[in-house]
């Protein structure tokens, strides 16, 4: 206080001398110096002597899969080209273009009129060879009995058998062009071969199909349910995928199996299921890849064929045990990814991981890190390396949700 009297008196007759304007100002300035590093040194010390508080939490033990993601196309499991097998006038449509069709349903028919007589034909033929059998047949049996007699000569005999055998290979030869007749009016009604969907028809009512002897194609149809996915693994995740089988070669009992999840380019989880239905026995030389195909339930048609999908297919047999954390955990310098972890004594210690895919929007860690670890997930720039904190366990949470 007398200090302070003092420089104010100072200031005081100075400015009677008429110099005192600029010393006043540089004396409170100083004063205004003096009171604030006395309020902030013992808040200082005092916050210098308290470790900061640190959210921190303890990794989320989970049973994970580890999956190798591709990228492919969803296809049809069957697609066929409806072919007229017969020529003819086409005579009738029996659905709408696009339509969903069952195994059996009527799609087209063909003229039927020639195909009908040519059907009655043959079966005259039938008859006619059946009467000649019976004849030659009752005569055999005459000429031995007359034979037997002395009344005919065994050259008689002879010719009726040949005539009886004759008969017989007619009488076949006239059943099978039945059958070839039945046939023939069969392909006059284009059918569906299984359930699926029809394209666009390709020929209209009143037009002339396999004349000429060519084939003539109706229309497209394609089975949408179950639907293929298909998509190529390359070399490195073969050889990963064989190293966690123990070089173990799955059978075709064992391949089935196998789950494949998928999901479309808008979709983010892989809500779609099947199972893995092919590898191909060799990798293609010219792209150094596998192909792979899955096959699922595709009831509401939520996949069509071409579209892109994304394929999640397990690297191993069986789940495993995995630590779960947030992926804002991580932190990256010139020795790899590492996270902030408080020991038993409180002090931060610097713990370089191993980091392996996302799991409901949670990092899943392979290596450096055990279940009871407190890994540090908030504040980051309060801590450091070595320092002392007093950790807050919190609950572990996935990104975009509250704890």
């Amino acid at each position: 206080m007398r200090t302070l009297r003092a420089i104010l008196s100072t200031d005081h007759r100075t400015a009677r001398a008429g110099k005192g304007a600029q010393c006043l100002r540089c004396g409170l300035v100083w004063l205004a110096l003096v009171i604030s590093v006395a309020v902030t040194e013992p808040a200082r010390a005092q916050t210098a002597g308290t470790p900061p508080t640190i959210p921190v939490v303890k990794p989320k033990v989970t049973s994970e899969t580890e999956y190798v993601e591709l990228t492919g196309n969803a296809a049809s499991v069957r697609s066929v080209k409806l072919i007229a097998r017969v020529g003819g006038y086409l005579e009738e449509q029996h659905f709408h273009d696009g339509a969903f069709v069952k195994k059996g349903d009527l799609l087209f028919k063909v003229q039927q009129d020639q195909y009908k007589a040519q059907l009655q034909q043959a079966q005259s033929q039938v008859l006619a060879a059946k009467a000649a059998l019976v004849y030659a047949r009752t005569e055999v049996v005459r000429y031995r009995e007359l034979v037997k007699k002395e009344a005919a000569a065994q050259v008689e005999v002879d010719h009726w058998v040949y005539e009886r055998e004759s008969a017989e290979a007619k009488l076949l030869d006239a059943e099978a062009q039945v059958t070839l007749a039945k046939l023939n009016l069969g392909y006059t009604e284009v059918r569906a071969p299984f359930d699926g969907q029809m394209g666009k028809a390709l020929i209209d009512p009143g037009s002339v199909v396999g004349s000429s002897g060519q084939q003539t194609a109706l229309a497209e149809i394609m089975q949408l349910d179950p639907i293929y996915v298909v998509a190529n693994l390359n070399q490195q995740d073969i050889l990963k995928i064989r190293a966690n089988l123990n070089q173990e070669r799955l059978n075709l009992a064992q391949l089935v199996k196998v789950p494949v999840e998928v999901a479309l380019q808008d979709e983010s989880n892989f809500s779609h299921r099947g199972t893995l239905e092919y590898v191909s026995p060799g990798i293609d030389p010219a792209t150094g890849t596998m192909l792979v195909r899955g096959v699922l339930a595709n009831p509401h048609r939520d996949l069509l064929p071409g579209f892109f999908v994304r394929i999640r297919l397990p690297m191993e047999r069986g789940a495993r045990n995995a630590l779960l954390i947030p992926d804002r955990a991580l932190q990256t310098d010139q020795g790899g990814r590492y996270l902030l972890v408080v020991n038993t004594d409180n002090v931060v210690e610097k713990r370089y991981v191993q980091i392996g895919e996302i799991f409901d929007g949670l990092r899943a860690i392979t290596s450096g890190l055990t279940a009871d670890d407190r890994v540090i997930v908030g504040e980051l720039w309060r801590t450091s390396p070595g320092g002392k904190v007093v950790p807050q366990l919190t609950a572990i949470t996935a990104p975009g949700t509250s704890p």
